[in-house]
């Protein structure tokens, strides 16, 4: 049992599958008798209060500000080490999902303000633009070897590109009120963190601590302070010792797995937990509704598509060998997993609580239909590659 377990837990699937199992705990959760006790559970507040020194928070934003840095982190490690060794490493190397994942950024966006330009909820286009990571690789990994490396290095490469778009999205418009003098401190220790890893620091705690203080100072600036995550991961030195790993690999195989195995399903227990209601389905046909499906299930695939046959055709880049236009739909296709993501920005875009629902169960159809739909076709797509293969 104990192999099957460190099996399980090493599968490239099982982030994918552990957030699935989480989603549907706290959807059975919401819609039994523990509800109420859970949101007064989320709602309890930790912390503590001290002159100008404020961190007394609900048990939820401790997850979504607190420990979603950490998820953060993540991402600016994947983001950091693409762009140093992997494939945002070079124009040529990154042209392509580059190119898609601008496309599967715009497209939806652009969509859900077509349905929402003049309502109340118009504020929430950046909802669709995000790619859940965890979910698309880990539904693309179930399909094993059916699926060619070169797709999948592709759909890494456009979600982390998709990453640091929605970063950007949340650092620029999803920010309440700027305090300038903590965002003035927080910069003060990312530029003392930059002259650290200069000087040539690899003792992972001398960026990681002041990383924690620089978190606090963000989060008092109006600025989302998950943004700290990815400002710390790229001022960790991606350069170890000669035979040795390098810093930004060991803080990698530190969180990697209490990420993928706590953090994000804590985030998926605390954010999904939608009490469905008479009505709901009708909501589907709101505006809001209406934007996000079309944006995350259409725009990205015809986004992710349309952009790389544009790039393609003039001559700035070229598809991967051996695919075809159907398997870039398809991983179009997964890339409308917005989930986490997705659901994080609906957190940030509104605070109505009747919004952030209709927001959350909107995201979970528009995901629920790319990931069936995608994993079809890639199955069926894949059984044939493989049979050639076997030939």
């Amino acid at each position: 049992m104990r192999r099957q377990i460190k099996q399980f837990f090493e599968a490239d699937s099982a982030s994918g599958i552990t957030l699935l199992i989480f989603l549907v705990v706290s959807l059975l959760v919401a819609n039994s008798p523990l509800g109420p006790g859970f949101e007064s559970l989320l709602a309890h507040k930790i912390g503590f209060e001290s002159g100008s020194i404020h961190l007394n928070y609900s048990i939820l934003q401790w997850i979504n500000d607190g420990l979603m840095a950490v998820f953060f982190l993540m991402v600016g490690i994947e983001i950091k080490q693409e762009l140093a060794h992997g494939q945002l490493s070079s124009a040529k190397k990154a042209s392509l999902p580059f190119f898609a994942a601008l496309g599967g950024m715009l497209l939806p966006a652009g969509i859900y303000l077509l349905f929402n330009v003049g309502t109340e909820t118009h504020h929430g286009w950046g909802i669709p633009m995000a790619t859940d990571i965890a979910f698309a690789i880990g539904i693309l990994s179930i399909l094993g070897k059916r699926v060619p490396l070169a797709l999948k290095v592709f759909l890494t490469a456009i979600a982390i590109v998709d990453d640091l778009g929605a970063i950007l999205v949340i650092a620029i418009f999803y920010t309440s009120d700027l305090a300038a003098d903590y965002l003035l401190y927080a910069l003060g220790i990312f530029l003392l963190l930059t002259f650290i890893n200069r000087m040539g620091v690899k003792s992972v705690w001398v960026y990681l601590i002041p990383g924690v203080f620089m978190w606090y100072f963000i989060h008092h600036s109006g600025i989302h302070a998950t943004i700290a995550g990815v400002l710390t991961a790229f001022a960790i030195p991606i350069e170890g010792k000669k035979g040795g790993s390098s810093p930004i690999q060991r803080v990698e195989h530190a969180i990697s797995t209490p990420v993928n195995f706590i953090i994000m399903p804590l985030f998926a227990l605390a954010n999904t937990n939608i009490r469905f209601e008479s009505g709901m389905i009708e909501g589907l046909a709101s505006p809001l509704g209406l934007g996000i499906i079309a944006g995350l299930f259409v725009g990205k695939s015809l986004g992710i598509t349309l952009f790389s046959w544009i790039s393609v055709k003039l001559g700035m880049s070229e598809l991967p060998k051996s695919t075809r236009w159907i398997q870039v739909f398809s991983i179009g296709l997964m890339g409308g997993i917005g989930f986490t993501m997705s659901i994080f920005i609906a957190l940030l875009s509104f605070s109505d609580p009747l919004h952030q629902t209709a927001a959350k169960f909107s995201i979970l159809v528009a995901s629920a239909l790319s990931a069936i739909i995608g994993y079809s076709i890639l199955k069926r797509l894949g059984n044939q590659y493989a049979d050639k293969n076997n030939k």
